[in-house]
């Protein structure tokens, strides 16, 4: 399974997200092509009402902790609720901060 698949199988499962996009970025970045090692998560879940930032990307982080560790250099979250996404986002996707990283390559 690729890494971007086992990333939105875990999300999917653990939050059960209205919206989820997962986008493998690497190409964007000094890494072998086809490289899995940059991505951005875009998700908006009812589990995120309430909850600060922070509470809301640590529970991706720990979702994700086994790909964090061992498969992933960089990763951008952008975590909303319901009203948020609606509200803000709906029709303009955030944008990922741009990679300060070493040249990681990976196949």
């Amino acid at each position: 399974m690729s890494i971007e698949a086992a990333i939105e199988q875990k999300l999917l499962s653990a939050f059960s997200p209205l919206h989820l996009d997962v986008i493998n970025e690497s190409h964007q970045h000094n890494v072998a092509p086809g490289s899995e090692s940059h991505f951005k998560v875009i998700i908006v879940s009812k589990d995120f009402e309430g909850e600060r930032l922070i509470k809301r990307h640590r529970a991706v982080n720990a979702t994700l902790s086994e790909e964090l560790s061992q498969k992933i250099h960089a990763l951008a979250l952008h975590t909303y609720t319901e009203k948020e996404w609606h509200d803000y986002y709906e029709d303009n996707t955030p944008l990922s901060p741009k990679c300060l990283g070493g040249s990681r390559k990976s196949a």
